[in-house]
């Protein structure tokens, strides 16, 4: 018996396996491998890197051997496991560096202050982590012969520790589960070494978010025609010592073709909310003469946003708003007790009366709410001294309670109050039901709801801006566009609150 390793060739650079087995002197290869397979002599893998596409003799590496493949009987034990899966890439990676390292050590650059030669002067040894492990990559410093001056070869930042892919990933998970949890998804998946720590993925997560709130908007290459915004805010539970929740604001920006984009920011933050929006009114294609229509609801600071953004025209009151008034006033005329006949006749004409002051706001008619509200107030009269139940209170006086904040609110947004069926029927959006959405995303999910923690302002500002970036798919790892072009044109039903 003799000992052979055939080699199976790539053309592809940098992509050959080796197979090292055992064979008979002029045994076909497939029937030995078999025999092998079949005496147990099989003996290994080993995966080796060959350079190819050189005048030179090329250059081989091996990287890892795998060993003594296992019985197949068993399903456990298919192919590599995840930690040969991690050493292998692992070894490849650093092989790669090693190679790249060699090449880029023959280049020599030119003094920056004389244009002379610059020399090799020593060797230094950088850690840097990649997402397939750290690696060691070994650099020359330059000097320069005629004047002494030091010089680089490479143009990396100063204090490089990671590559950008890392960092992106490591921002990309942060952003959508806790940090701890990030870390062991990253320890468990892949050969990382360094950056396991959840600290230090809260520290690179707020980082990426520093440099995505100030970076520049994207230019589109084409104008839009028509551009909605809508506005709304939520609340997070505060770390900071006599405060226990800080305003959220969210917003979304869509066009008539679909393409949409969301902003958020904590208020009282380090980011000025109306540069997102203008800069998200940017991405989109925003122009002069472009028509754009905000939605808000009754609050004055929102409405201050907006016109500090540069949006001049009024925004339009939010249809989910008010329908949130208009239920409850439903669910307390449902309610009436109806123990006496009067009651009950009353009760059927409150509630007719209630959804047709209902089919007077959403069909513009919000003037004429006033007298369907005094028709209800002749009705309650036969509710006069009625009980209620000692934990559920007086219906009726529910149902006069809804009435009012209906009645009121209705006064307060008269002026941005518009015929909201006319605007269904269209195909136009009548509220801001898309944005309730987005902050549910992009704040209670990961701040709010089942979440315990508390946030600082900062932290919770800067995971926000990487949200809405994994949201809009520009944080660079092309992982999380969720938002893609729909248009909402052929589906008003979706737009309605």
């Amino acid at each position: 018996m003799t000992v052979r390793k055939p080699k199976f060739f790539n053309p592809l650079a940098w992509a050959c396996l080796g197979v090292s087995g055992k064979w008979g002197p002029g045994d076909d290869c497939d029937t030995t491998l078999t025999g092998c397979f079949r005496l147990g002599l099989w003996m290994g893998w080993v995966v080796r890197l060959v350079e190819m596409g050189t005048d030179k003799p090329g250059r081989s590496v091996d990287v890892l051997e795998i060993g003594q493949l296992r019985d197949l009987g068993d399903i456990a034990n298919l192919g590599l496991t995840l930690a040969e899966a991690k050493q292998l890439v692992s070894r490849v990676q650093q092989a790669v560096v090693t190679a790249q390292a060699q090449e880029h050590a023959i280049l020599r650059p030119d003094c920056a202050s004389c244009s002379g030669t610059c020399r090799i002067k020593d060797w230094r040894v950088h850690q840097v982590a990649t997402l397939f492990g750290t690696v060691a990559v070994r650099l020359p410093r330059y000097r320069c012969a005629d004047c002494g001056r030091g010089e680089r070869g490479v143009s990396w930042p100063s204090h490089c520790r990671s590559t950008p892919e890392l960092d992106q990933l490591r921002a990309h998970l942060s952003a959508l589960m806790p940090y701890r949890v990030a870390a062991g998804v990253l320890a468990h998946l892949l050969p990382v070494e360094a950056g396991k720590n959840h600290e230090t993925l809260r520290g690179h997560t707020l980082k990426t978010g520093r440099q995505l709130r100030d970076a520049a908007g994207i230019q589109p290459s084409t104008a839009t025609s028509a551009v909605t915004v809508t506005l709304d805010s939520t609340f997070v539970r505060s770390c900071h010592s006599g405060e226990r929740h800080f305003e959220v604001r969210v917003g979304n920006v869509e066009t008539s073709a679909g393409q949409r984009q969301v902003f958020g920011a904590v208020a009282g933050g380090d980011t000025d909310i109306a540069v997102l929006i203008r800069r998200s009114l940017e991405t989109v294609g925003r122009t002069a003469d472009t028509a754009v229509i905000a939605f808000t609801d009754g609050c004055p600071g929102l409405q201050s946003i907006l016109t500090e953004a540069g949006i001049t025209q009024p925004p339009i009151a939010d249809w989910f708003h008010i329908a949130m008034r208009l239920q409850h006033a439903k669910q307390a005329a449902g309610g009436l007790s109806t123990d006496q006949p009067c009651r009950v006749q009353a009760k059927t004409a409150i509630v007719a009366e209630v959804e047709r002051l209902h089919w007077r706001i959403w069909n513009g008619k919000a003037t004429d709410a006033q007298l369907t509200i005094e028709r209800i107030r002749k009705f309650m009269q036969v509710f006069k001294g009625e009980r209620g139940h000692r934990t559920m209170g007086v219906p009726s006086r529910k149902l006069w309670h809804a009435l009012h904040e209906v009645n009121d609110y209705l006064h307060s947004q008269s002026a941005r109050l518009v015929n909201y069926a006319e605007r269904y029927r269209a195909g136009l959006r009548v509220g801001t039901s898309v944005t309730e959405g987005s902050a549910n995303f992009l704040v209670n999910r990961r701040m709010n709801k089942s979440q315990q923690m508390r946030w600082t302002r900062q932290g919770a500002d800067l995971l926000l801006q990487v949200r809405c970036a994994v949201c809009n798919g520009t944080l660079g790892t092309e992982l999380g566009h969720l938002f893609g072009i729909t248009p909402n044109l052929d589906l008003p039903a979706a737009q309605a609150a």
